[in-house]
């Protein structure tokens, strides 16, 4: 067996989730991963264990954080979410008055809560070269250039990177911080959690390496050169595994978030109470309540997956996306296992970031394992 080393604090009455973390070491080739874990805002699970490298030199620490991919989605609507709530920007507003280049080639009247929701019809950049996605100015310039792949509003299709792109220009346009900026202020400095896009170098210092996978949604598009997966991430470089220096310090909000689980579990905890804890509060229940109202359940054109979509964030929806019992559970998933939510009618923030990628484009068994877990 292999060996592992778990650290931590967990309450006892949530043993059965440090079993099933630990379950995922002993028989799903566990490499190094965190699970955590807030009731009514406190953390009643924090665990980390196992190991930053792939040759097993380096225990995985308190601070480590990870690429947790596209649950930095949901970060990154959240902070679109913070303006509309402030009165800084008005969701059903056209993109292209907030962003006038936006407006090319049939774009002009597409609302900002369709990008929220993966119906603008833009989840692709095909005029920005393969490369492009660690430049800013060239991927908002290939999107703004971009005509819909359909009639906005009317097809399900997952923005696999241009989503962050998007929100982050529209934010920039309002605010003039970049994404990145907005979640260090706005939330994580706040909050005091340790989550950021695009790292300084001592942040970069404290990542667990990423180890790819064969199936995993990213490694798909790379291998099936024809399909609409592959033109939504034509612009990542062939050679990238995740862990190159670009792509940890520049800002790509759909997919190099880096935190902890720590982190992303105490922020949907506070979402999960009504958008406030502590003393801090980041939205209205009213927001949130818009945010999480259903725009689609369906079948995703990028994925092949049945999803519900609110704006920004993914509604429960087993088996593809299952966040336990409750039917108003939001959270968003990231390639490679990454899993993130908020229970509103249990008061639960849950997260779990993984090292090693899943290899399949479902949740995969360790975070299922310990969702089922947690509501055991």
């Amino acid at each position: 067996m292999t060996e592992y080393r778990i650290d931590g604090t967990c309450d006892p009455a949530f043993q059965s989730v440090a079993d099933a973390f630990a379950q995922n070491f002993e028989t799903d080739d566990e490499l190094g991963a965190a699970v955590a874990v807030t009731k009514d805002g406190e953390l009643v699970v924090d665990l980390w264990g196992g190991h930053r490298d792939a040759e097993r030199q380096l225990a995985w620490e308190q601070d480590t954080i990870v690429c947790m991919m596209s649950v930095g989605k949901a970060v990154s609507s959240l902070c679109i979410h913070m303006l509309a709530d402030r009165g800084q920007l008005d969701l059903d507003a056209p993109i292209s008055q907030i962003w006038p280049a936006f407006a090319q080639n049939g774009k002009r009247e597409i609302p900002v809560k369709w990008v929220l929701s993966h119906l603008s019809s833009v989840p692709v950049a095909d005029a920005a070269p393969r490369g492009a996605l660690y430049d800013w100015n060239a991927m908002t310039e290939a999107i703004a250039k971009q005509a819909p792949l359909w009639k906005p509003g009317t097809t399900p299709c997952y923005h696999t990177a241009t989503q962050g792109f998007i929100l982050g220009e529209i934010l920039r346009n309002v605010t003039g911080q970049t994404l990145g900026e907005f979640v260090r202020n706005e939330i994580s400095r706040p909050l005091r959690l340790d989550y950021q896009i695009g790292l300084t170098p001592a942040e970069e210092a404290r990542c667990a390496t990423m180890i790819p996978s064969a199936g995993n949604i990213l490694s798909k598009a790379q291998s099936d050169a024809d399909s609409l997966l592959a033109r939504g991430w034509a612009q990542l470089p062939a050679d990238e595994d995740f862990n190159s220096h670009r792509w940890r310090a520049c800002q790509i909000p759909s997919a190099n978030g880096h935190g902890n689980a720590r982190a992303i579990a105490r922020l949907y905890g506070l979402l999960a109470l009504g958008g406030a804890h502590d003393g801090v509060r980041l939205l209205s229940r009213k927001a949130i309540d818009r945010a999480t109202e259903e725009q689609w359940k369906g079948r995703d054109l990028m994925s092949g997956l049945t999803f519900r979509l609110g704006m920004g964030f993914y509604l429960n929806c087993p088996p593809d996306r299952p966040m336990g019992p409750s039917a108003r559970a939001f959270g968003h998933s990231g390639a490679g296992g990454a899993q993130s939510f908020g229970d509103p009618d249990n008061r639960i923030g849950f997260a779990y970031s993984p090292n090693r990628m899943h290899g399949g484009i479902d949740i995969g068994s360790r975070a299922a394992r310990l969702i089922e877990a947690l509501y055991a």
